[in-house]
């Protein structure tokens, strides 16, 4: 089973986030980061080996403290197909101006 886990802090690591789920069984754990800094985005994901290691480390993970920040963890819901995504124009909502190529000299 994949678990979800937010509202980690910022500051967290890859090591820093296994540490969290040392005391669990688990084949992957994944902390999502940002590809330009490094830091991490606040999210990540851990893959138990079963069902049951999963449903306890939820119920003692969910809404621990972690560097002052309540956890979010529940199981991982896969993405709706359905579901408008977002823009991939880099955050913007169209219509910004554009600084590459209007350059005069």
């Amino acid at each position: 089973m994949k678990v979800y886990v937010g509202n980690l802090p910022f500051s967290i690591n890859d090591e820093g986030f296994k540490n969290l789920f040392s005391d669990y069984e688990t084949e992957e754990i994944t902390l999502i980061a940002d590809k330009f800094s490094g830091r991490s985005k606040g999210f990540g994901f851990v893959t138990f080996k079963d069902d049951e290691t999963a449903k306890k480390a939820i119920s003692e993970m969910n809404e621990k403290e972690v560097e002052g920040r309540k956890l979010t963890v529940n199981e991982a819901r896969p993405i709706d197909p359905d579901r408008p995504r977002r823009p991939s124009n880099g955050g913007r909502s169209g219509g910004g101006r554009s600084f590459n190529n209007n350059r005069r000299f």
